[in-house]
């Protein structure tokens, strides 16, 4: 957070976190620890970035809007 008592500082993390809790986390049962960094780590790298849809993105993954924006 930049600035003291200011909630907005950190919305975009807050959000990233909800929906990692919520699509990921509660969904799993790991084994051990390096069984939920393997399935946190894929899915962040292969689902939230490659194939999850963002609305703040004009509603596409973070990699296809990267390969947009450098191509332009």
């Amino acid at each position: 957070m930049s600035r003291k008592g200011n909630p907005y500082d950190n919305a975009c993390m807050e959000s990233f976190y909800k929906t990692l809790k919520h699509e990921e986390v509660d969904l799993q049962d790991y084994l051990d620890l390096d069984d939920a960094q393997q399935q946190i780590d894929r899915f962040i790298g292969e689902l939230y970035n490659r194939q999850r849809l963002h609305s703040s993105l004009g509603y596409v993954p973070p990699v296809e809007f990267a390969a947009r924006y450098h191509s332009a």
